[in-house]
């Protein structure tokens, strides 16, 4: 049995915020091939995380939030926001999946976030996300940027 609880958030919230990422999964699955996907996400309100989408194989995509706020976007594929969800149990909003093909971040707006996350497998990161052009990448100067503009401009 894997047990969740405030210790595990804990700890990999602390690895979270010493990676040079400012976010950490922690993988329930025993393998890449396993064609379910499990894992913790702990992120940090510093961290950037490029829209992608999952395609070619077609992945659906389920975020729950265990602690935190979590903000998770949809956009058109010209960047637009098509939709979006504050996760935060003290709202009753708990947790959203995204359909395959879709264009999405997830943004932690509070210290200590941590998401439940279950995505189809296999896992390969040569094909696993297709970034978004029109969004700055992971480590570009621009990201802060745009990372800050896409939270004031959805209220956050």
């Amino acid at each position: 049995m894997i047990k969740i609880d405030e210790s595990l958030l804990n700890s990999v919230s602390e690895k979270a915020k010493q990676s040079s990422r400012m976010r950490m999964n922690l993988n329930f699955h025993d393998k890449p091939e396993a064609l379910m996907q499990r894992m913790l996400n702990a992120m940090e309100p510093e961290t950037y995380i490029q829209p992608h989408k999952h395609e070619n194989p077609d992945k659906y995509e389920a975020f729950f939030c265990l602690r935190g706020k979590i903000l998770v976007v949809e956009f058109e594929a010209d960047g637009r926001v098509r939709d979006h969800i504050l996760l935060d149990a003290s709202l009753g909003n708990y947790g959203c999946e995204i359909p395959p093909r879709t264009w999405h971040s997830i943004i932690s707006l509070e210290p200590g976030s941590v998401a439940y996350e279950v995505k189809d497998g296999p896992y390969d990161p040569k094909i696993d996300k297709y970034f978004a052009a029109w969004a700055p990448a992971e480590g570009d100067q621009r990201a802060t940027a745009y990372l800050q503009n896409l939270k004031a401009k959805l209220g956050y």
